[in-house]
């Protein structure tokens, strides 16, 4: 999922999402920063690296960071996902006046197929891209030679290489070479996909129990009928996206994925094979039970028109009772302080996952991750000095670079390292300060190494009482880190956008969210299953078999690169 941005952003999660780390070394405990350059070896890959020494770094000619200044031009290519002005962030300010870096970011304003498109028509490019991995744009832009390859960088600069170690040949192209920067890379379990709840009304219901979807259904009936339409019962985010329509899904299986349900995939795995999404007896129970849930008016009616501001009013401003999605954590965390500086016991909270009755909710996983986090970060032909933006990038993901992006400049919330290359957090540390600094920070989280900063963070968390701790951090730790799923073996699964393949992914895609929002929409059971029946035909008819075989071998190869066959 994405979608975080992140982290994050995604998501991400994307995103105030504790996720992202780093790549750099550190002096021990002195209080003096390290050297951005060098590197601090994952402790989740001690087995593979105990014995191996940090790479030898050239310093020919090599860019750092601050000597002199660097401008570049920055896009992201995401509906309704536009970067906010640079120098308006903690970490776009602390560049801008310490770096000498000044950012300049593309607005499309909600028109980035139209924007994206014009730009390369017109060959006036963006220097820099962030969007999902193996974007079909990129593909196009790949083919036509418009993406600077990376390898040449990777150890001179070698943050991303370190901390990925053989994962991120995965990421090559067919030439070989790497073109992107992944976020949110990671060899642990990070996500914040799930259902958070909103204490009040949930205390004022009596506190039920919320465990299985037959638990869910009931307390969304108490909620409208004590509410009525001052309050919804069930937000599901971006409906097309199928943000928290996509974890309902997750519930009614033992390893159903959120995954199976995005455009790089749109399949369930079957002895061996990829089969189609609207043909699964899990899917299909789930649409009848969601469309159930939407023909009561338990879930948002304008779900699948909404925008991102206003979800985010929603919540913030506590008007719904339960809120699930591939990032939730990124709204209630940012709502919980406000909501709680009236009311003290208001706010939000985050429960296991619900599953259907019967199933082990130990095996529900709402939402996923990869190596390789959500999405990535392009450097263009455009570029006036793709190594000094490349150098950028890695900076962010060295210890200092997200340091300062998660808890401000070095002074005051933390100073100097570890022995295990973690932060010192001195006594002046204002946990409401970082809180607004990650907030603030994360829409322009272009690349974060999760593997550092999420243990980072929690070096300062852990020492605390559970209802102290940071609000996601607590939750991450607890309920959605537990249970998020590995689907690295199902990347790079879209085909050349120009390709037979390709052309039959862009009707595929169009169609299916047609034929999902008609079954959520579905007035019975029998009608959602008429619509996936007729909508299974259709696919069929314009090629979908033909995509599921081609993305079968892809799968197939992934396993073998990853030794899981």
């Amino acid at each position: 999922m994405r979608k975080m941005r992140k982290p994050l952003l995604v998501m991400v999660s994307l995103f105030l999402v504790l996720v992202t780390a780093l790549a750099g070394c550190s002096k021990s405990g002195d209080g003096n920063t390290s050297n951005p350059g060098t590197t601090v070896k994952n402790e989740e890959k001690k087995e593979n690296n105990e014995n191996k020494e940090p790479p030898a770094e050239n310093t020919d000619s090599k860019w750092v960071l601050g000597e002199k200044p660097l401008e570049f031009s920055a896009y992201a290519h995401y509906n309704n996902s536009d970067f906010p002005k640079y120098e308006s962030t903690p970490i776009g300010k602390y560049l801008s006046e310490e770096k000498q870096v000044k950012i300049n970011m593309i607005a499309a304003a909600g028109a980035h197929s139209q924007k994206l498109s014009a730009m390369m028509a017109s060959d006036e490019l963006p220097e820099m891209i962030w969007t999902d991995r193996n974007h079909p744009d990129m593909e196009r832009l790949l083919k036509a030679g418009k993406l600077v390859a990376f390898d040449e960088y990777l150890d001179k600069y070698p943050n991303l290489k370190t901390w990925m170690g053989d994962d991120l040949n995965m990421l090559r192209a067919e030439d070989g070479k790497l073109y992107m920067f992944p976020n949110w890379y990671s060899a642990n379990p990070f996500g914040n996909a799930g259902y958070v709840v909103n204490k009040k009304i949930y205390e004022e219901l009596g506190k039920p129990k919320l465990e299985t979807t037959d638990d869910l259904y009931d307390y969304l009936v108490k909620v409208k009928a004590k509410y009525g339409d001052s309050i919804i019962p069930f937000e599901p985010h971006r409906a097309q996206d199928m943000q928290g329509l996509g974890v309902l899904y997750t519930a009614f299986g033992e390893g159903a994925l959120y995954t199976y349900l995005n455009s790089g995939l749109r399949a369930v795995p079957k002895d061996g094979k990829l089969t189609s999404v609207l043909t699964d007896p899990v899917f299909r129970e789930a649409q009848k039970y969601i469309a159930k849930l939407y023909r009561e008016k338990l879930i948002s009616q304008d779900a699948f028109n909404q925008t991102e501001d206003q979800v985010l009013e929603k919540v913030m401003t506590g008007r719904v009772a339960v809120f699930a999605g591939s990032s939730p954590t990124t709204f209630a965390g940012e709502a919980q302080p406000e909501l709680i500086k009236n009311d003290p016991n208001g706010g939000y909270f985050m429960i296991w996952p619900i599953h259907k009755p019967g199933l082990d909710k130990n095996k529900i996983y709402p939402g996923t991750y990869t190596s390789f986090g959500w999405n990535a970060a392009y450097i263009t032909t455009a570029a006036k000095d793709p190594e000094a933006i490349f150098a950028f990038l890695d900076w962010y993901t060295s210890p200092e670079g997200m340091n300062v992006q998660f808890f401000g400049p070095e002074g005051k919330n933390w100073k100097g390292f570890d022995e295990e290359g973690k932060p010192n957090f001195p006594e002046t540390y204002d946990p409401k300060e970082v809180a607004e600094i990650q907030t603030k920070n994360e829409p322009v989280m272009f690349v974060g190494n999760t593997s550092y900063i999420d243990p980072a963070k929690y070096k300062y968390m852990a020492k605390l009482p559970f209802e102290e701790q940071d609000w996601r951090t607590r939750y991450q730790q607890t309920i959605t880190w537990p249970t998020q799923y590995n689907v690295t073996e199902f990347i790079n699964l879209n085909p050349d956008p120009e390709s037979e393949e390709g052309v039959i992914q862009t009707s595929v895609d169009e169609m299916f969210l047609e034929i999902y929002a008609k079954s959520v929409m579905a007035g019975s059971d029998e009608e959602v299953d008429q619509i996936l029946d007729q909508g299974n035909k259709d696919l069929v008819g314009l090629g979908y078999e033909k995509l599921l075989e081609w993305r079968t071998a892809k799968w197939q190869d992934n396993l073998t690169k990853m030794n899981k066959k």
